[in-house]
């Protein structure tokens, strides 16, 4: 583990106190560690995902793995919770003395109310509201590959077992794509969602990576 990484998680449990304490109760501040795999959680001020300290990344935090030390802050986008509360987040990669990305400090306001005051007055304008992407906040990473292999079923219209091995190859691709990879032993997890052996999919997951470079 490196020091550096270590030293500034620590500075910042007390700010993610206070942070959550200016905002009051409808704000939830959480604190990630990616060196810890899929349970990147380290601390939670506040109660808006019901998220704790072990709990599994999600998959905004597979993005900023697949971004790496590119990554860059992201503020006040909008999510949907499972229970289908309305979510503003923001989320700010944490960097080691060498500049790399190691972890992310995010901030999550519950909008829900102020969201629905707002269709509503869309409604009465005539015009249609505008849809909020769903993000799993779970205690499993296994949640959160379902939810994903999930989502790349309903775009294709077909279950994974259906899949031929071209179709397998390219969810494998945007699987990679969305950071899931980047987690330690996530190959055998996506594995037993597909239904393929770990060596299958260690095989199929490297043809997938040669024909995104061949591709370009």
């Amino acid at each position: 583990m490196d020091a550096g990484a270590d030293a500034i998680l620590e500075a910042l449990l007390p700010v993610i106190d206070g942070l959550a304490a200016t905002f009051g109760p409808m704000c939830e501040v959480v604190l990630h560690d990616y060196r810890r795999g899929e349970q990147s959680v380290v601390a939670v001020a506040g109660s808006v995902t019901g998220r704790k300290a072990g709990d599994a990344i999600s998959e905004i935090g597979l993005a900023v793995l697949a971004q790496g030390d590119a990554a860059t802050n992201d503020v006040n986008y909008v999510t949907r919770a499972p229970d289908g509360r309305i979510v503003k987040s923001s989320t700010m990669p944490l960097r080691d003395g060498a500049g790399h990305v190691f972890g992310a400090l995010c901030v999550n306001v519950d909008v829900t109310a102020l969201r629905q005051a707002g269709d509503l007055l869309t409604a009465l304008a005539g015009a249609a509201a505008a849809q909020v992407p769903a993000t799993t906040f779970s205690d499993d990473f296994d949640d959160v590959v379902d939810a994903l292999v999930r989502a790349e079923e309903l775009a294709r219209g077909r279950p994974v077992a259906a899949l031929t091995r071209p179709e397998r190859l390219a969810l494998l691709r945007a699987l990679d794509r969305r950071g899931v990879f980047a987690v330690r032993n996530a190959v055998p997890r996506v594995a037993a969602r597909l239904g393929v052996s770990r060596s299958a999919a260690y095989a199929d997951l490297a043809e997938s990576r040669r024909s995104s470079v061949d591709t370009g």
